[in-house]
């Protein structure tokens, strides 16, 4: 792979989450980006004269369709069933939001995009959360985007604005359980390194659609 052009225009959704933040701050830091557009549903003051902050409705995206104009999108948006109120509402934040803009991406000419999406993500899956994430992976393969990069990692660690008590227990048994011969790959993987891989991602050439399962999601 090659290194990329200098003084890309990179748009991040899911700019406060614990992958997005971290992402943002990093981008911001990497030679090849020229302008951070992080997307946010309130103001966010981030300290950098590279990134611009655009707050949306992201119910009625369509209004600021502009912000999508870039080079790369970074989708780091998400929720939890808990958080949501119910596997509907979730499935508005994790797939509906995403794919609108996506949508909005695509047509505004951007061409790489990169999405966080979750090991087991499968449209077959008979888990609620799998099948939607499995969705939304198959529904952006057909956006036409020149590049697609798809992430899915383990369980993510890191600090977070709210609790999450299944995350808060897997972080606890899953590195003691991957130490076991063979279940290595599943080891949960901080937030800051899936943004590591996807800003590395983003500063080389490539083409078609690319997936990074598991311990593939460590740079």
């Amino acid at each position: 792979m090659t290194e990329a052009v200098a003084g890309k225009v990179a748009i991040v959704i899911g700019a406060t989450g614990l992958v997005g933040n971290a992402l943002v701050e990093q981008l911001a830091q990497a030679p090849h980006i020229g302008q951070v557009i992080a997307i946010t549903r309130r103001p966010v003051d981030y300290g950098s004269d590279k990134i611009c902050n655009q707050v949306v409705d992201f119910d009625q995206l369509e209004k600021t369709a502009d912000v999508f104009k870039g080079d790369i999108l970074f989708s780091c948006l998400g929720t939890t069933r808990k958080q949501a109120g119910s596997l509907e509402a979730q499935r508005i934040v994790d797939v509906d939001y995403q794919y609108r803009a996506a949508q909005l991406a695509a047509k505004q000419g951007v061409s790489h995009y990169l999405l966080v999406s979750s090991s087991g993500a499968n449209v077959q899956s008979s888990s609620g959360y799998m099948k939607m994430k499995g969705e939304l992976e198959q529904a952006i393969e057909k956006l036409g985007f020149p590049r697609v990069s798809i992430l899915q990692p383990s369980l993510l660690l890191g600090t977070r604005d709210h609790l999450r008590v299944g995350e808060m227990i897997g972080s606890w048994l899953l590195p003691a359980l991957c130490l076991l011969p063979g279940l290595r790959r599943y080891r949960p993987i901080r937030g800051e390194q899936v943004a590591a891989t996807m800003v590395k991602l983003s500063g080389c050439q490539g083409q078609g659609l690319e997936r990074l399962v598991l311990d593939q999601v460590f740079s």
